[in-house]
Order: structure tokens, then sequence, then C-alpha cells
């Protein structure tokens, strides 16, 4: 990392960065940043290979075919599908490789099982060989050419420049396989992931070693490096604010696909939004079956759950894994949407401080005061959003630290939550 970051004991960082403590109060020009960006690693049978790449929800709907290899509408793509119902851009890794398919003019793009639904037709005319390329049966190019050498590479195939043309009404590329994807695979993507900013990193599988290798990486991130996004895990305990334990399983093979809607919701909830009582409008199949007792039971876990209400299949709490209060942390920690407004607020002001102050403002009264200026307005912000409530300007302080080098701020904020519970008593007279 270029900067420091993380949680602070004492003012012992030897790293220039911002380094942030969250802990509850004892009861003992910063801009909001914009949400609904999520990193994934998945199994494809298509796609860009040993890279993060990305795609925005209209990418999505326009261009799937290009990108996975599928229409829209495949429920091979059942789960992208729904990740994108909320979430606006997606940073997608494949983990799984695989062979090429190929035929006698031309080889698939991509690696994978899907190449060898690549069909290539040949018709002989007076211009010369009308070459097109279709995946199952859609046409997705066609060149007319006098030779082989002439036809220019496309979306999915690349041409064997010195083949023979002759017409033929469909020659099939084949040998086209899928590699099983390792946890190595998933390690390779979490090391790329720190080079880009999301707000919820999805876990796609149900392997315990891998769903702790996400778990681990997340509170690494958080709590050594200060950044702060949450990853969502199915049936994973991680007893940590920035875990999402999905505890709901799909009634398909894939009992975890789930994460694939809670982190699209999540990621696009804004610091002013709750998802307790959304509706669940994705393509899985959830497993709602449960007594009040078992749900009352798995909210006290931590566990991220949906439950039956009438027709529809909703959110039952937006909560995540954290459930060992203490007084320095309180129950507030286990809300969703008090962590998303904590997590942008540490973000916001260590881009504010990184981008506007480190190195270019002197650590003097006037500098500290322009410093105080911009959490106070940044704050307002929040309050206007109704984000948090009784903010007033002396609740934030900026002071010199034990060197010349360092500010000390203290930002007390009151967050706001949606309403859940409702308490009443009806008096008849």
């Amino acid at each position: 990392m270029a900067l420091g970051g993380g949680t602070f004991l004492t003012q012992n960082k030897v790293l220039p960065g911002t380094y942030i403590n969250f802990v509850s109060a004892s009861n003992a020009s910063a801009s909001i940043s914009d949400r609904g960006y999520a990193a994934v690693a998945c199994d494809l049978k298509w796609g860009t290979e040993g890279k993060i790449f990305e795609v925005t929800a209209q990418e999505f709907l326009s261009d799937s075919f290009d990108i996975f290899g599928f229409d829209y509408s495949s429920n091979e793509l059942k789960g992208i599908k729904d990740i994108f119902t909320n979430a606006n851009t997606v940073y997608f890794y494949r983990l799984n490789g695989g062979d090429k398919a190929t035929c006698s003019i031309a080889k698939a793009r991509c690696g994978g099982t899907r190449g060898n639904d690549i069909k290539i037709t040949v018709e002989s005319g007076d211009d010369g060989f009308t070459v097109k390329t279709l995946v199952d049966e859609t046409e997705v190019d066609s060149q007319t050419v006098t030779s082989a050498d002439k036809l220019e590479d496309n979306n999915f195939v690349t041409f064997i420049k010195d083949s023979i043309l002759e017409a033929s009404a469909g020659i099939s590329l084949s040998g086209g396989t899928d590699t099983e994807s390792t946890a190595a695979d998933h390690q390779k993507f979490l090391n790329l992931s720190e080079s880009y900013s999301f707000n919820i990193l999805a876990c796609i599988s149900d392997d315990n070693a891998i769903k702790k290798l996400y778990g681990d990486f997340t509170k690494t991130m958080r709590e050594d490096y200060g950044i702060k996004f949450q990853a969502v895990i199915h049936d994973y305990s991680g007893d940590n604010e920035g875990i999402i334990n999905v505890g709901t399983d799909s009634k398909e093979d894939e009992k975890y696909g789930l994460v694939w809607w809670v982190s699209g919701a999540e990621c696009a909830c804004n610091i002013n939004e709750s998802l307790t009582n959304k509706t669940y409008d994705g393509e899985y199949t959830p497993d709602v079956d449960f007594t009040q007792s078992e749900l009352v039971k798995a909210i006290n876990a931590g566990k991220f759950m949906l439950h039956r209400n009438g027709n529809d299949i909703k959110v039952l709490e937006d909560i995540n894994s954290f459930t060992e209060f203490s007084d320095t942390k309180s129950s507030d920690f286990s809300d969703n949407q008090i962590i998303r407004l904590l997590d942008s607020t540490g973000n916001d002001i260590a881009v504010m401080f990184n981008n506007h102050y480190l190195g270019k403002v002197q650590n003097n009264k006037s500098g500290r005061t322009a410093f105080w200026n911009d959490i106070v307005s940044y704050n307002r912000q929040l309050q206007d959003l109704g984000a948090i409530e009784d903010f007033k300007a002396e609740d934030v302080t900026v002071e010199i630290g034990d060197d010349k080098k360092t500010v000390v701020v203290k930002n007390s904020i009151t967050p706001v939550c949606a309403m859940s519970k409702l308490y009443m008593t009806v008096v008849v007279e």
C-alpha cells in the first residue's frame, strides 16, 4: 500500500497516512462517496482470464453475450444477474481457465467449454467466401473475404490465417475444457483486489477453507490497512462487523447462491438506508421454512436471514456477524446501516486528508482549522441526508499529536437507523 492506514492504539505509526478507530461512546471539502461497487471471483465457462475486469450494470444488460459468452436471460448467468439486480459496478475475476476449443480455421478466444458451442460456416460466392461465426446458432460475426489471411478476429474466435477456406455448412470447434478452481485461485483474486475500491466482497464458495480465507482477508484489510468494505459469506460465523453471514440457503445445488443477491443489495444500499424488510427479487429459490424461534436464534447468532412474509420473501434484519458486544463496541456495530455510515466516513475523510492535507498543509493552527472545517462540512452533509442527527460543530476536534507531523481528530457522530420495531400501547377509555 502506498499510504498507511488502519486502527491505532498509540501514536506510533511509521508510514504517512490515516489511522482511524471506531468505538462506541461510553454508555458506557470531502464529498460522500458513491456506493454500488462489488468484487467477486467465480468460475465461468467463458471470459477474460488472469485479471480483474470491470462490468457495469448497463454493460451487463447490453453486452453479456460478448463478456460472459451467454445471453442475459441464460440460466448460466443466474448469479451474475442476481448481483446486478442492485449493483452498479462489479469487478469480476474468473477463477478457472481451461483449454481453448479449436477447428481447422479458428480458435476460441477464451478457454472453457463454452468454446465447444461455437461453429464456423463458410459459403462460397462470386465475391469470395462468406465466413460466419455462430454461438448456439446465434450469428455473432460475418465477413466476406477472398482468403483466410484476410479474416479479422472477432469477440469469440481468432482465425488461423494460413488455413484453406472451403464451403461448409458448419465446422464445430471442440476440445474446450473447464479447469477446477482452487483456494490458490481465490488468493490470487484477493491479492489483485487490493488495488480496487469496492463496498462488498462476495465469497462464491461453500468450502470452509476458502470462506475462512475471505474472512481473514477482510479483517486484515479493515483493521491493519484501514480499507473499509464488507464481505458477504454463506454460513460463516465471522463475529466481525466487516463480515455478513448469510444464514439462508438456496434450494439449488449451490447453497451459497443467495450471496449473489445479498452482495448486490448491500453494495448498493445507501448510508441512510437499510435492507431490513427489503423484498428478495432474485433468481434463486431461498429455503425459508423457519419457525419464529429459529429466526430469533439466527438473529442472535449474527446471521443475515431471509424469511417469508405473506407471499413475499424479505430480509429479516440488515445485520452482520458481530455478536461479541462490549463497552467499547456495542450492539450498534452489528447493524449494517451503521457500518455503512462508519465505513463511508472513514474512507471519505481518509481520502480528504490524503488528497488535500498530507504533505501539503502545515500542521499549525490555521491548517488544523481548515481540516476541522472540512470535517464539519462533511458531517453536515451526513445530517442533511438523515444519516446522523444532533450534530454540532463542537463534536469535532482537530489537535496536534505527539509530534509536529501528527494531527489527532475526534469526530463524534450519532447515527440514525431505519425503524424496525414498533411497540404500541392502545388506550381504550
